[in-house]
């Protein structure tokens, strides 16, 4: 109790003068708040960046550069571009929420001042897969100097979407119809690093800005139906279709009947380009995706890819049996017995094909369990064809690998049904007999003819030496 009594007090007067001193303090702080911050949209925003980046954006929608061999262009002047970009980059990742209108507005002028340029003449035509060395070369002539430019624009771009609000009626007027398909042009550039942040920003604007996504479907259609039948000649066809397989991946089932007709008529023959080696994983993605999820759908896919099958290219034959492989794992079994005849007799010409690496992708397919258990959903009538194109490659064929392949797959059917194989052997037999009495008719026919020709033209001879001589012996006559 004496601690109690004997510890010193606070005085009064003392406690009254802190409390004053905190609520000046206070005062002071939010009288500087006021002076130096407005508010835009629930967003507190500093005059001083607000002034900031308004400067950075001027500057950087005024001076544009080009990157060519010009005098007029100095390298330090591109650095202090790209330093403001910087800047302006890191301002606009530091504040929090929606941007204010007008900071919006000059933003996007600014970024389309920058971004939407005339792109250079292509110098690769984008119709062969190249090899690896070519590839490092072609991607180091690909890369555009401008980069160091578009690079922060596309984060600037990138940022400015995440902060906006959809549903803000500054929204469609600020992303327009035309600022969406000047940016569907530029995955036309050949840098991919450029394709690579337009894909980004093009799917984010698809999922966040719902009402524009029919636009936006029509317009990428457009593009890939131009480019598979009229100009086969597009840089970003792998980019979009990446696109189109995340927007796949979201259908809901029972697909639209929209989402069908984009299927055959615009994914299925893309299958017939040129360029398909370069975006066939992106393409075979998509097409597997509306497989899955309506395996009706599967007999559609796998005749229209047939009726465009490649007959020279061989890697493009590799390519198309892997994804038929796929298919028919995915496909209803209802399927099978239509499919089956179709789809084994394409497998039997590449299984005969010259190409090594084509015949054994095709003999390799016969390891499939579904594959098979397709075919022999209708073996009478895929037996035949199968048969022969076996035995034609273990008496042709000049691979040895290829007909090892060969006699494993003709062991395999051996097993599955001899009756059925012997009665297939002998009716190949009995065509090729048929075929060698055809060829020995044929044969004797032109020597009949090559005879009859011979013998025209030796009475023809004679004749014409006959008219010869006549006009002679009448003048012998005459002058004696």
């Amino acid at each position: 109790m004496g601690v109690f009594r004997n510890s010193p007090r606070e005085s009064p007067r003392r406690k009254r003068s802190s409390s004053t001193t905190l609520q000046h303090l206070f005062n002071l702080e939010s009288n500087k708040g006021s002076s130096n911050n407005e508010c835009y949209n629930g967003l507190v925003t500093n005059k001083q960046e607000d002034e900031e980046i308004i400067s950075l954006v001027s500057h950087c929608t005024t001076t544009i550069f080009t990157f060519v061999d010009d005098d007029s262009e100095s390298p330090s002047a591109q650095e202090a571009k790209r330093v403001k970009l910087l800047r302006l980059l890191s301002i606009i990742k530091s504040l929090k929420g929606e941007l204010p209108v007008h900071v919006v507005t000059s933003l996007v002028t600014m970024i389309s001042a920058n971004l939407f340029r005339p792109l250079p003449p292509s110098c690769n035509n984008n119709v062969h897969h190249p090899a690896p060395a070519e590839e490092s070369e072609d991607l180091a002539s690909s890369l555009s100097p401008l980069w160091s430019h578009l690079q922060p624009i596309y984060d600037i771009l990138i940022r400015l979407l995440i902060s906006m609000e959809p549903k803000s009626h500054h929204c469609r007027l600020i992303i327009d119809h035309q600022f969406l398909l000047s940016l569907l042009d530029l995955f036309q550039s050949e840098d991919l690093r450029e394709r690579e942040s337009l894909k980004n920003v093009y799917h984010r604007i698809y999922s966040k800005f719902t009402f524009y996504r029919t636009f936006m479907r029509k317009s990428m259609n457009d593009v890939l139906l131009h480019y598979a039948f009229e100009a086969e000649k597009h840089s970003g066809i792998g980019e979009l279709l990446e696109i189109w397989g995340s927007i796949i991946n979201g259908f809901t089932v029972p697909l639209k009947e929209e989402h069908k007709l984009f299927l055959m008529r615009v994914l299925i023959p893309l299958h017939k380009t040129k360029g398909m080696m370069v975006y066939h994983r992106q393409l075979a993605y998509c097409v597997s995706q509306f497989v899955q999820k309506e395996p009706m759908l599967g007999g559609l896919v796998i005749r229209g890819i047939l009726r465009y099958w490649p007959i020279t290219n061989c890697h493009k034959q590799i390519l198309l049996i892997s994804e038929l492989e796929e298919l028919v794992e995915n496909i209803s079994p209802d399927h099978y017995r239509r499919l089956a005849l179709p789809l084994c007799t394409q497998v039997t010409r590449c299984l005969n094909s010259w190409n090594s690496q084509v015949a054994e992708r095709a003999l390799y397919l016969w390891n499939n369990e579904i594959f098979v258990k397709m075919a022999t959903s209708a073996i009478e009538d895929v037996f035949p064809v199968v048969v022969e194109g076996m035995k034609k490659n273990m008496k042709w064929h000049w691979s040895s690998s290829v007909k090892q392949l060969t006699e494993n797959v003709k062991k395999m059917l051996e097993e599955m049904d001899p009756t059925l194989y012997d009665k297939c052997l002998q009716e190949i037999g009995h065509k090729d007999f048929v075929s060698r009495q055809e060829e020995a008719k044929r044969k004797a026919r032109w020597a009949r003819v090559e005879l009859q020709a011979a013998m025209n033209i030796n009475i023809n001879h004679h004749q014409h030496h006959e008219d010869i001589l006549q006009p002679q012996l009448h003048y012998i006559v005459v002058s004696h």
